[in-house]
C-alpha cells in the first residue's frame, strides 16, 4: 500500500531502487511518527476535521502503536513503503475509515521533518546526558591526579611541566564547549514543522501553536517554505555537533593509546579492558581507545557527507533528502557507545605517579630555572642563554618543586568553574519542557 497509490502500478525494479533502505531507517523514527500523528489529529478534532468520539478511539489506537515501536516489536510490511503508511494501515485495518482521516493537513514531507525532529532531539538528549558522564569521570580522575606532574609536549618533544589534572581536566572543558555546539543545534533542531504540508501550508484552517505546545517545542518552523528547506540542514548542524564531541573524544583515545605504551607508560588501562596478540603472548592492545578513535573520526566526517548530499538542492523537497537518513540516523547509536566506552574506560585508567623518576624528562624544568633567575633580576634573555649553556653542558639541575597559581595552572586548576561552566549549558537545554508534554500527550 503506498498513500499516493491511484490505478496503476510501479515496475518493481523501480520501486526497489526508490524504496531503497526506507523502511530499515523509518523503524528508527516509528515511535515519533506515532506522537506527531497524535499531537495532529488532536488538533485536528479542535478544527471539525475529526469527530469528538473518533478522537478517543484513533488516540488509543496510537498509544498501542506507540507502545509496540518503543518494545522493538513493530515492523513495516514487505509491500508497504514507509512507516506512515504502516501507521495508517494499522488504525485502517483496527478502525475502518476512521483511520484514513488521520493525514488531513499534512504531507508526507512535514510529516517526515517532525519525525526526524522528535527523533533527533530526544538522541541529542542521550548524547549530551552520555557527554556529562564522560565530563564527570574526566573532572573526577583531574581532582584525584591534581598533584601528580607528568611531561607536557610541543612537537612531540618534551617542553614544560603539566600534570595529570590539567590533562585529565583539559578534555573535560573540552567537552564544555562542545557541549554548546550541541544546545545550539538542540535549540535549532525544537522548532516545529508540522502544518508546513508539502512546504507551502495548507487551506485547512491548522491550529500550528496547539500541536506545537503538544510536542513540547520550544516554537514553530513559521514560514512553511522554510520549515520545508530545513530539512538537511537540521541535519548538517546537529552532525557539525556531533562531530565537535568525536573530534574531542578521538584525540583522547590518541593520547592514551600513546600514554600506554611502553615507550610512554603514563597510564595503565585495566587489563580486562584490553585485547592480545595470537603470536606475542606479552600483548596487552588498547584496542577499545583504537576503535574510539576510527569511530569518532568516522563521524567527524558526517557533516560533509550531508553537505555534499543537500548542498546544491533548491528549496522544495527533492528525493536527495532521503539518502541523508542512511548516515545521520545510526550516527547517533555509533557516538553514544563510544562516549560509554570511553567514561567506562576513564574511570578505570591507572596513572603512573613517578613519571619523573626517569631523568629523561629533567629538562621540562628549564623554562621553571629560567623563570626564577628572571624573578632574581636577571634579564629573561641572559636568563634563556645561562640554562640553555648549562643543559648543552650537563649541567643542569632540575628544581621539580613547582608553584604554578594563575587561573588553569598546575595549581590552580580552576575544576570548579568548568564544571559550573558545564552545568549551565546543561540547563539551558531545558529538557523537562519536551518531557513533561510527551508524558502528557502519551498519558
Amino acid at each position: 500500500m503506498k498513500l499516493w497509490e491511484k490505478d496503476y502500478s510501479i515496475n518493481n525494479e523501480i520501486e526497489r531502487f526508490t524504496v531503497g533502505r526506507d523502511r530499515e531507517m523509518d523503524l528508527y523514527l516509528a515511535k515519533y511518527d506515532v506522537l506527531g500523528s497524535m499531537a495532529h489529529i488532536t488538533m485536528l478534532e479542535s478544527i471539525d476535521l475529526i469527530g469528538k468520539d473518533e478522537l478517543p478511539q484513533l488516540l488509543a489506537a496510537l498509544k498501542e502503536i506507540y507502545k509496540e515501536a518503543e518494545d522493538g516489536r513493530f515492523v513495516i510490511e514487505d509491500d508497504i513503503e514507509d512507516v506512515h503508511s504502516q501507521v495508517e494501515l494499522m488504525l485502517t485495518r483496527k478502525l475502518g475509515d476512521m483511520g484514513k482521516k488521520i493525514h488531513s493537513g499534512r504531507s508526507r514531507n512535514d510529516q517526515v521533518l517532525v519525525d526526524l525532529k522528535l527523533f533527533t532531539r530526544a538522541k541529542l538528549q542521550e548524547i549530551a546526558e552520555e557527554t556529562k558522564s564522560l565530563f564527570d569521570e574526566l573532572i573526577k580522575k583531574s581532582n584525584q591526579y591534581k598533584e601528580v606532574l607528568m611531561p607536557g609536549y610541543t612537537h612531540l618533544q618534551v617542553a614544560m611541566p603539566s600534570s595529570f589534572g590539567l590533562w585529565f581536566g583539559a578534555y573535560a572543558e573540552s567537552l564544555t564547549d562542545d557541549m554548546l555546539f550541541l544546545q545550539a543545534a538542540y535549540k535549532m533542531t525544537n522548532r516545529n514543522p508540522l502544518g508546513s504540508a508539502a512546504g507551502y501550508g495548507s487551506s485547512f484552517p491548522l491550529n500550528r501553536q496547539m500541536t506545537t505546545d503538544l510536542l513540547g517545542f520550544d516554537s514553530m518552523d513559521y514560514n512553511v517554505v522554510y520549515a520545508q528547506m530545513g530539512r538537511g540542514k537540521m541535519e548538517r548542524n546537529v552532525a557539525f555537533a556531533m562531530a565537535s564531541i568525536a573530534g574531542t573524544v578521538a584525540k583522547m583515545a590518541f593520547d592514551a593509546c600513546m600514554f600506554n605504551s611502553q615507550n610512554f607508560s603514563f597510564v595503565k588501562l585495566p587489563k580486562e579492558c584490553t585485547t592480545g596478540s595470537s603470536i606475542m603472548p606479552h600483548k596487552k592492545n588498547p584496542d577499545v581507545f583504537e576503535l574510539i578513535r576510527a569511530k569518532c573520526n568516522k563521524i567527524q566526517a558526517l557533516p560533509q557527507q550531508i553537505m555534499l548530499i543537500m548542498n546544491n538542492l533548491p528549496c522544495g523537497y527533492f528525493r536527495d533528502l532521503q539518502i541523508i537518513k542512511e548516515a545521520f540516523l545510526p550516527a547517533f547509536e555509533e557516538l553514544s557507545d563510544c562516549l560509554q566506552m570511553a567514561a567506562y574506560i576513564i574511570n578505570k585508567i591507572e596513572v603512573n605517579e613517578h613519571i619523573l623518576d626517569n631523568p629523561i624528562y629533567a629538562p621540562m624544568f628549564s623554562v621553571e630555572e629560567v623563570n626564577r633567575l628572571a624573578q632574581e633580576g636577571m634579564p629573561f634573555r641572559d636568563a634563556y642563554k645561562k640554562v640553555g649553556l648549562n643543559i648543552e653542558h650537563g649541567n643542569f639541575t632540575p628544581n621539580m618543586d613547582i608553584h604554578h597559581t594563575h587561573e588553569g595552572s598546575i595549581g590552580n586548576l580552576c575544576n570548579d568553574k568548568i564544571e559550573a561552566l558545564m552545568n549551565q549549558t546543561l540547563d539551558g537545554f531545558n529538557f523537562k519542557r519536551v518531557a513533561d508534554a510527551e508524558k502528557k500527550l502519551l498519558g
